[in-house]
């Protein structure tokens, strides 16, 4: 009765192992198939191209394409000479769930694998090696493309002027383009300097795709020939970057520039009060704004005209003007004429007058309205007596 216990106990020990063993050969072969379908479906470096010595980011989205079986993943890393891996890696369990599993699964079907990175190198394309290994099949080794490229961002003056002047202001047009492959963050325009005005001192770009350009006008009022500094700050990903310029500024006379005349200056006298007349042309390229005559010391002005006002006097224009004034001294009178340029600059010459002799003294030659009334009455009556007696006699 024993041995036939003995036997059968060994026939159903037999029978265990071999269904076992066909259990094992089951899922190990279905463990390979679902692990032979998991795959790198996204991969993501921040910033997308990187300077030499940049610190970033790069993310690997690991899916699996099994639509039955998960996966459980021991250990992924990244390695490489050129981008230097300087942050951990994953050596914790974890289990890639089947991709046809309901919204309410509880195993994602994609899992994100982050590692921090440095660029050691220099200009090129690099590929490195991302690792992942199964705990029942054999390990997964990806390699993506990696950019590292020097090339700065372009700082450029579109336009100026011909030349700047002491105390007027001109306006400067700069423009920032990136010529990198991928975008760039936090693009702010600074004006660094001194001996001038700048408005705006800073301009905030904000975000430049890659290709993109953008302008930026500055208004410069310099006080001294000197060198204006543009500085363009941004962050290639969280690194900080930057490209500077410097612009000269010379002084110099402005070929474009409004330029006021006075001409056909006539002087005249009337009771003491003096009155200048004149024209102004305007022989410059642009508009002067805001014409207006005056006389300065030792003129006095007085009504009607202590300045007068001409407007505008767009390129080759002119208007007349009059001013009045007195004065108790001086053959000179200085006349100034003032204006404002296209940037509202106010700009102003002088010129001097002199008060000619013969001015004056046709003015005080100039004989007395009333007795020349009284001569004219005392003729009138001496004609009309002659006739009277005249006809008197006959």
């Amino acid at each position: 009765m024993k041995k036939i216990l003995v036997h059968l106990s060994i026939v159903l020990y037999l029978m265990l192992i071999a269904v076992t063993g066909v259990a094992i050969a089951y899922q190990t072969e279905a463990s390979l198939t679902a692990a032979g379908k998991i795959y790198v479906s996204n991969v993501t470096y921040v910033p997308r191209v990187f300077f030499t010595d940049d610190v970033g980011t790069v993310t690997y989205e690991v899916a699996n394409g099994d639509t039955d079986q998960g996966v459980v993943v021991n250990h992924a890393t990244f390695s490489d000479t050129n981008i230097r891996l300087i942050s951990g890696s994953y050596d914790s369990s974890s289990n890639i769930g089947p991709g046809r599993q309901s919204s309410a699964g509880t195993i994602p079907t994609i899992r994100t694998y982050t590692f921090s990175v440095i660029a050691d190198a220099t200009e090129g394309t690099y590929y490195p090696t991302f690792s992942l290994s199964f705990r029942d099949a054999e390990g997964l080794f990806y390699r993506g493309m990696v950019q590292v490229d020097n090339t700065p961002l372009v700082v450029t003056i579109l336009s100026k002027p011909d030349a700047f002047t002491q105390g007027s202001k001109k306006t400067i047009t700069v423009q920032v383009a990136n010529p990198r492959k991928n975008d760039v963050k936090n693009v702010l325009l600074e004006v660094t300097g001194s001996s001038f005005d700048a408005t705006p001192s800073e301009t905030f770009i904000g975000s430049l795709a890659s290709g993109a350009k953008t302008t930026a006008d500055i208004a410069v009022t310099p006080y001294q020939p000197t060198t204006l500094g543009l500085t363009v700050n941004y962050d290639n990903g969280d690194n900080p970057h930057k490209v500077t310029m410097e612009f000269p500024i010379v002084f110099g006379p402005d070929k474009k520039q409004a330029e006021p005349i006075i001409s056909n200056i006539q002087v005249k006298s009337t009771a003491g009060i003096y009155h200048i007349t004149g024209d102004v042309t305007n022989a410059g390229l642009e508009n002067a704004n805001s014409v207006v005559v005056t006389s300065l010391l030792p003129a006095v002005p007085e009504d009607p005209y202590k300045s007068y006002v001409v407007g505008v006097l767009k390129p080759d224009d002119f208007g007349s003007f009059e001013v009045t004034f007195s004065t108790d001294n001086g053959a000179t009178i200085p006349v100034q004429l003032s204006y404002k340029d296209v940037d509202g600059n106010v700009i102003t010459s002088r010129q001097d007058v002199k008060i000619s002799s013969n001015a004056v003294s046709s003015q005080t030659s100039d004989l007395p309205l009333l007795p020349i009334i009284a001569g004219i009455i005392i003729v009138g009556a001496f004609v009309g007596g002659w006739f009277f007696y005249l006809r008197k006699k006959k």
